[in-house]
């Protein structure tokens, strides 16, 4: 999905189509968009319909679980797990599913989900991990240290590899792939160390999405990688409300189609949310409580098939970490209050992987940060004192490559985006057409990390 025609989205589909999607029968949807592409119809209506195709393509193969698969996944790995069960989880909304052509479908991540929001299931594995907890007591440790020493700074050594997969790799023909490195925010000291093959253009420390471009003739067993090191500085954050300024900024408050949208339902949820409150700080930390408290933590399909995110988190009551992250944003924006996004990596010594978070402005403490997913990790374990540090406050495992939502790659991408939003595990293309997501794997190592004194 190209960023340029993401405005389209705010087009709606033709009746016929979109009985057919709700009905699950893509297959049909999909005879007749080609149909109605046929015919004479406006550019607007045509690119609309083009997009629903790629989501359509990227939604089914999403959902690869039937229901007798999903059982059985479940049956492997937890003791004395039921059909019943799985029914449950399914009609609570806890086991992400669709209709595919008139046979339920449950998403390629439902397992690992549930994983991650039931901690009773967790106790029923049949092969317990320990990476979990050492992960949470990691994070909880340096909240404690963050804390007295009013900040934290840590030297980070990575390394990024994608690999197309065997069955996708096309060898002989160009390839072009971008992948995400370290920008400047609250990062110094960023270090290319080395791009294999070598890199054709890495884009500035500034820019808002950064990226490692690779252009090159694809190779059998042919691996790209980036590896870097950066430090990372952070403050602990002690904002008080009594001190907040009575004049504050305008800027990073307005909308941003197609996904900060400033719809009926949100001002509503906003109106209801912040009632008669004027503080701009309990403003956010009111949005910050309704999120963390009410929305359920959960694995995402591809958010190129979202039409509006923030609204699918408030109808829905759930979402993962960049869900989360912009229903606060937009929550914020709408209040009046600046609110931007971040992202990247989490990287602990026990586990690497993608993450989203946000950043709001308060006079006179300038940008703060908020992570939904985190804090409301917290909350749901009983764990207040990790609530209350991801408002106003950030850990320093993070890797963060993209510090606006939305934006072009530097040189930008020919086709089809995976993730038109946001990139934290590259993208690639051939000369005639986009790779999918499903078609290559990322693997992250975390070389070392230190604590600097």
């Amino acid at each position: 999905m190209l960023l340029k025609d993401l405005k389209y989205l705010k087009v709606n589909l033709p009746e016929d189509v979109l009985k057919m999607e709700m009905n699950g029968n893509f297959t049909e949807a999909v005879k007749l968009i080609d149909l109605r592409l046929k015919k004479q119809i406006p550019v607007a209506m045509r690119k609309r319909l083009e997009l629903e195709k790629e989501i359509i393509n990227t939604i089914t193969g999403e959902y690869t679980y039937t229901f007798d698969e999903a059982l059985k996944k479940c049956q492997d790995n937890i003791k004395d797990f039921t059909k019943e069960e799985l029914i449950f989880l399914q009609e609570d909304s806890q086991a992400d599913w669709i209709l595919v052509d008139g046979q339920v479908k449950f998403n390629d991540s439902f397992y690992g989900s549930l994983l991650v929001t039931r901690a009773d299931l967790n106790e029923r594995l049949i092969e317990q991990k320990e990476s979990r907890n050492e992960r949470a007591e990691y994070l909880d440790a340096n909240i404690k240290d963050m804390k007295e020493n009013k900040e934290a700074s840590y030297y980070i050594h990575l390394k990024t590899s994608l690999k197309i997969k065997d069955e996708c790799a096309r060898t002989g023909e160009k390839i072009k792939v971008h992948m995400p490195l370290p920008a400047n925010c609250q990062q110094e000291n960023i270090k290319i160390i080395k791009t294999t093959p070598a890199a054709k253009f890495i884009s500035d420390e500034d820019h808002p999405s950064r990226t490692a471009y690779f252009e090159t003739v694809l190779q059998e067993n042919t691996e790209f990688s980036v590896e870097y090191s950066y430090e990372s500085h952070l403050k602990y954050n002690e904002p008080d409300t009594e001190k907040v300024s009575v004049q504050q900024p305008a800027f990073d408050t307005n909308e941003f189609e197609p996904q900060i949208m400033f719809t009926p339902y949100i001002k509503e949820l906003a109106n209801e949310i912040i009632g008669d409150e004027t503080n701009p700080l309990i403003k956010a930390r009111k949005i910050y409580d309704y999120i963390t408290q009410n929305i359920k933590y959960s694995y995402m399909r591809a958010y190129s098939t979202i039409i509006n995110i923030p609204e699918y988190c408030a109808l829905n009551l759930k979402g993962d970490c960049g869900v989360q992250a912009l229903l606060f944003i937009t929550l914020c924006r709408y209040t009046g209050i600046p609110a931007k996004w971040q992202s990247g990596l989490a990287v602990t010594p026990y586990h690497v992987g993608p993450h989203d978070w946000a950043q709001f402005y308060v006079e006179p403490y300038g940008w703060l940060f908020a992570d939904p997913s985190f804090g409301g990790g917290g909350y749901r374990n009983g764990n207040t004192d990790k609530w209350n540090f991801y408002f106003a406050n950030l850990d320093p495992f993070r890797m963060v490559a993209n510090s606006e939502l939305q934006h072009e790659f530097d040189p930008p991408k020919q086709y089809f985006r995976h993730d038109p939003y946001d990139n934290q595990v590259g993208e690639c293309e051939y000369e005639d057409r986009a790779i999918r997501r499903e078609e290559f794997r990322v693997n992250f190592e975390l070389i070392e990390m230190k604590k600097i004194s």
